[in-house]
């Protein structure tokens, strides 16, 4: 039976060019790039000509990007250590311009993040609140937006960090991340006439997994202080991540280091350097950089052809998120009156590959909490499933889907 897959939001194959690149490293650089010998000195320079790809491509400084395993360690990275770079700099304040101790002590940090972010940064920031941070969550629009007035009014004195992503992995919903910042930037202007304020700048974070193949993500146009990235999301190996993390004139970063050991990544990340997977990696950036606009183009046609046949064999199919600025690959579709559980399996049973929505989710057989806050009905939110498309996905692969699906629906 013919294999079709339609979920490449949650991950996608490894494109020829790529696997070329991580084959010959594999071979022939095993080195440990912390080594001073040739070989650890051969994998070193892969590793900072891989980073110096990735910075050059969002317009970043080369020691600005901090190799992770995941995007989720990288979530994690900027949740927690913003808040424990906070809590470093109030006792070096503390101490240098005796502050009483009281102040630093009763100090309740503020992260602000969506409700529809991805499970790495809601479940982070739900640890974090059961130790002791505050965590404001913000609403959504039935369009999937965030609510900017709201963010503007959730900003106060004790704000570490925002968190926003970029663009949505279960409706590509994109968000006004150039607005957010703007936001946060005219409330770190106020905040600056503010001689005794603790924390001078709440930083802004956005998670730009789903984003980075289709959208601009120069940090400098976007106006963010840290943002991450995956390999396996645009074509690369899984196990890599990357933190783009601002650097500051005061002090080397914004953050300090959630893994500890031999102080490799600048002393953000412990840990052998996964040399091969970081040259992967690269190599995905520089096809997804060259490859982006036409992609956009033909992967934006194919949805449009797609969904314009899903109306035909069932004109009752609502595209959730329909008004909002998406990603071009990404339909989330309802069925009413169907069960997307069972449609799922019956998809898959006969060759297509599909999903409810998050990868992360997938195995819970609770309705998608991003279609709950966007205000869909029960029904609408069982209802619905993901097709999400890539850079091997042809028409000819969807006329066939069509078809089965056609076939299982009628």
């Amino acid at each position: 039976m013919r294999r079709i897959y339609f979920d490449y939001a949650a991950s996608t194959p490894i494109d020829p060019e790529v696997l070329k690149e991580i084959n010959s490293n594999l071979r022939d650089n095993f080195g440990n790039s912390g080594s001073l010998h040739y070989f650890g000195q051969k994998a070193m320079a892969t590793v900072d000509k891989s980073r110096e790809i990735i910075a050059k491509s969002i317009n970043a400084d080369f020691r600005e990007i901090v190799f992770t395993g995941s995007a989720t360690e990288a979530n994690n990275l900027a949740l927690r250590g913003a808040l424990k770079a906070k809590n470093q700099n109030l006792k070096i304040k503390n101490k240098n311009n005796n502050l009483k101790l009281k102040n630093v002590l009763n100090f309740k940090p503020r992260i602000i993040v969506s409700n529809i972010e991805h499970e790495s940064i809601l479940e982070t920031a739900r640890d974090l609140e059961k130790e002791g941070a505050e965590i404001i969550y913000l609403p959504v629009d039935k369009n999937g937006v965030v609510d900017l007035k709201k963010l503007e009014k959730a900003l106060n004195e004790r704000t570490v960090l925002v968190s926003i992503i970029c663009a949505n992995n279960e409706t590509g919903v994109i968000q006004p991340i150039a607005k957010i910042s703007e936001i946060i930037r005219n409330f770190r202007e106020k905040r600056h006439s503010n001689p005794y304020t603790l924390n001078p700048i709440p930083y802004f974070h956005t998670d730009a997994v789903q984003a980075f193949q289709f959208l601009d993500c120069n940090i400098k146009n976007l106006g963010v202080d840290l943002m991450t990235l995956s390999a396996h999301k645009i074509y690369g190996p899984k196990g890599i991540g990357a933190l783009y993390a601002r650097t500051l004139h005061s002090t080397p970063y914004i953050l300090y280091p959630i893994i500890t050991g031999g102080g490799q990544e600048f002393g953000l990340r412990s840990g052998t350097e996964n040399t091969v997977a970081i040259t992967g990696f690269a190599k995905a950036i520089e096809l997804a950089n060259e490859n982006r606009q036409k992609e956009k183009k033909r992967i934006f046609l194919l949805s449009q052809y797609f969904f314009k046949e899903i109306k035909k064999i069932i004109p009752s199919a609502q595209l959730n998120a329909e008004r909002a600025e998406r990603l071009p690959n990404i339909l989330n579709i309802a069925f009413p009156g169907y069960d997307a559980e069972s449609l799922l399996i019956k998809f898959d049973l006969n060759g297509i590959a599909v999903s409810r929505g998050s990868a992360c989710m997938a195995r819970s057989s609770q309705s998608s909490y991003v279609l709950k806050e966007m205000g869909l009905s029960e029904n609408q939110q069982r209802s619905s499933l993901r097709f999400s498309f890539g850079r091997f996905t042809t028409k000819e692969e969807m006329s066939s889907a069509l078809k089965i699906i056609k076939k299982i629906l009628k």
